[in-house]
């Protein structure tokens, strides 16, 4: 079986040489770059199956890089920021970053987010690889159509591209219209872990929002029940 390839994209030669010898640990073949522009040069001249970027790097930081790359590729990326960057976590969810871990971090804490983002992935690769079947499962709310088997979102018959997480949140609450699901429970059933950071919920449905709403300020599909969580709109029942 073919080695998954990590990136490490870290200006710290400490925290990157550290973060590299537990993945090979792993099993996982890793390339490093020092900041932003060598990890998109990297991503062009190799297989790369997920990134791990730090924020705060020179050149190019982790924020401007996670917003070059998701014009190309789908790969899961998982970003590192320190305590004091809470602003810069939730740009860079906004860029299309999956996940986040806070500096210092437990290595086996890292390496366990690499391994759930890896099998996620896998998990979307292989179902777009496999096509439409001649029962396609598909949801349908108002102008949103989902093809679980063509891992597919039209909206009013525009195809409309998701990152990997943004699917599988967003099939989650068309499969339960109606339903509030709170955003722990989103998390939980998305990443299939604890809820350690349902914080970046809110950004994810944000973004999901920005692409399947005509007014994102006045969402037609995707409601917050204040102070419960977030649900798909039931049109049926309007």
């Amino acid at each position: 079986m073919e080695k998954s390839h990590i990136l490490i994209v870290e200006d710290d030669k400490e925290i990157r040489d550290g973060i590299e010898i537990y993945l090979q640990t792993q099993g996982y073949e890793v390339s490093k770059a020092g900041d932003g522009l060598e990890g998109l040069h990297l991503l062009g001249q190799e297989r790369i199956d997920l990134a791990i970027v730090d924020v705060m790097m020179p050149r190019m930081d982790g924020i401007s890089m996670i917003r070059e790359l998701r014009k190309e590729y789908d790969i899961p990326v998982i970003m590192l920021s320190a305590k004091s960057e809470e602003v810069d976590k939730i740009l860079g969810l906004n860029m299309g970053a999956d996940d986040y871990i806070t500096k210092p971090f437990a290595p086996m804490e890292l390496m366990a987010r690499v391994n759930s983002q890896l099998r996620r992935y896998q998990f979307w690769q292989e179902k777009i690889a496999a096509g439409g079947s001649p029962k396609e499962r598909t949801h349908v709310i108002g102008g949103l159509v989902l093809n679980e088997d063509r891992v597919e979102l039209t909206v009013d018959g525009s195809l409309v591209k998701l990152t990997p997480m943004e699917y599988r949140i967003l099939l989650l609450l068309m499969k339960h219209p109606g339903r509030v699901f709170s955003a722990e429970e989103i998390y939980e059933r998305v990443w299939n872990e604890k809820a350690v950071n349902s914080d970046t919920i809110m950004v994810h449905v944000r973004n999901i929002r920005e692409k399947i709403e005509m007014n994102p300020k006045k969402p037609e599909y995707l409601k917050v029940v204040w102070g419960v969580g977030y649900k798909i709109e039931d049109r049926k029942t309007r």
